[in-house]
């Protein structure tokens, strides 16, 4: 570990610790329950009003729907003429079962070195790094050398439709010259042995998304008595239809990024690795251990997750219908959907409920370098690497205003070897050092691209 940066971790009355800043924020209960259930994204939105008003700053809320607040900040950079710089992150949550924990999942709890609750991961952990930054502007008389853009977004967890996609539709003014963006994603460090024993650590970029489209399915067929046999049974149909999509093998599809990621990676650890073959990659991404294999998506997925049909055991119904959740590797959604349509057969049909096509940035640029300086100026030890997320973010909603996305929410190596844990489940924790030296990276970052 370099001692270029000290982490942030006592406070002042201006610039409150950054544990202290994220505590406070999984302690304000800002579960998303979807457009008809409650939602605490205002109470989250009007802590970081006043937090910000507070030093001197005049952030603006923006609401798409009653209590569906978006705070929006831009702050003028040190130098005129540069393209305007992007940081978003949303401040809703998913639910908790409070049952299965065993800390209260909305008390911002702080103990054995870590922050406890919903949030902690996903991701109130970057909006107190963000707001960390912006506070110690304040305190040290400092600020970006380039416009800085922070958004503070609502409804990321429900697909952004009262948040990141509202705001490109109603309010893309607030983004006129930005040249990229940074939110969720990566910038975690993770760890791999190589032959000789040797611990290498890695800190995985965020560049490319897989893309998301979720549909529904219908299956129609002719109504009547279940006591008879019946070769128009819609539920038929449909499951024949499921069966063949759940188990089709779809094909390796390696984008810049992943072999990247995968060449990079196997030169680290010293392996020797030959993508040309589909075996090829699968080879090496068993060489590349559990770890670091989960950060290469090579394939686009597919997985049934709703089904509807019937009313009464004893008729036969004339239409059934399914939900899938299909993630693309960007640029096969044409073909993917062409295949998908081709096993769903004739008596199926399909129609999206949500369309986002997959999404890449570029590595080789400005953005990237400063990312990787960033990280290495906390950590010599690190390798910077691109890679596909294998779900998404916010980031393609601010893609289609032109606006490369990175994942770089970046987090430390935490001394006594904790790890974070329970994104989207029990026990989501945060390691307290981890927190503290992911802000230093991130201040770094924002004062100096």
């Amino acid at each position: 570990m370099s001692d270029a940066l000290s982490p942030i971790a006592v406070g002042s009355p201006i610039s409150p610790s950054v544990v202290e800043l994220c505590s406070q924020l999984i302690a304000i209960d800002s579960s998303n329950y979807g457009p008809g259930g409650p939602n605490g994204e205002r109470a989250v939105a009007d802590y970081i009003v006043e937090r910000l008003t507070a030093v001197g700053y005049e952030p603006v809320v923006l609401e798409s729907a009653p209590g569906r607040a978006n705070v929006l900040l831009r702050v003028p950079g040190r130098e005129s003429g540069l393209d305007a710089f992007l940081v978003h992150g949303h401040t809703d949550v998913v639910p908790a079962e409070a049952d299965q924990w065993s800390v209260d999942p909305f008390a911002g709890v702080i103990k054995d070195g870590y922050i406890w609750g919903r949030g902690a991961m996903d991701m109130k952990d970057m909006v107190a790094s963000t707001l960390s930054t912006l506070l110690r502007w304040k305190e040290k008389g400092t600020g970006p050398r380039r416009d800085m853009v922070f958004a503070f977004v609502a409804d990321e967890e429900a697909g952004g439709t009262f948040g990141a996609q509202w705001l490109v539709s109603e309010h893309p003014e607030w983004f006129a010259g930005v040249g990229a963006a940074i939110s969720e994603g990566g910038g975690t460090p993770v760890s791999e042995k190589d032959a000789d024993g040797k611990t290498h650590w890695f800190y995985p970029v965020g560049t490319a998304e897989r893309g998301t489209l979720h549909m529904r399915l219908r299956a129609t067929g002719e109504s009547g008595h279940a006591s008879r046999g019946w070769a128009d049974n819609a539920v038929t149909h449909l499951i024949d239809a499921l069966g063949r999509l759940a188990h089709h093998g779809w094909p390796i599809s390696l984008i810049p990024t992943s072999r990247a990621f995968i060449e990079q990676t196997a030169a680290e650890l010293g392996i020797a690795v030959d993508l040309s073959t589909d075996e090829g990659v699968e080879a090496a991404l068993v060489a590349l251990g559990p770890v670091l294999r989960s950060d290469v998506p090579t394939r686009g997925s597919l997985n049934p997750t709703v089904l509807q049909a019937g009313y009464k055991v004893n008729v036969i119904p004339g239409v059934a219908e399914a939900e899938i959740d299909v993630r693309s590797i960007p640029g096969t959604e044409e073909k993917m959907l062409e295949e998908i349509d081709h096993l769903l057969g004739p008596r199926v049909t399909r129609e999206f409920i949500a369309e986002a096509p997959g999404i890449s940035a570029p590595f080789d640029s400005e953005w990237f370098s400063a990312i990787a300086d960033a990280i290495v100026a906390a950590d010599d030890e690190a390798v910077v690497l691109p890679y596909l997320l294998g779900g998404g973010t916010d980031a393609k909603a601010f893609a289609k205003l032109g606006i490369p996305g990175y994942g770089f929410a970046p987090l430390g190596r935490d001394p006594e070897g904790r790890r974070e844990g329970g994104m989207h489940g029990v026990d989501e924790r945060m390691p307290i050092a981890a927190l503290e030296i992911g802000a230093t990276i991130l201040e770094k970052f924002l004062t100096e691209v």
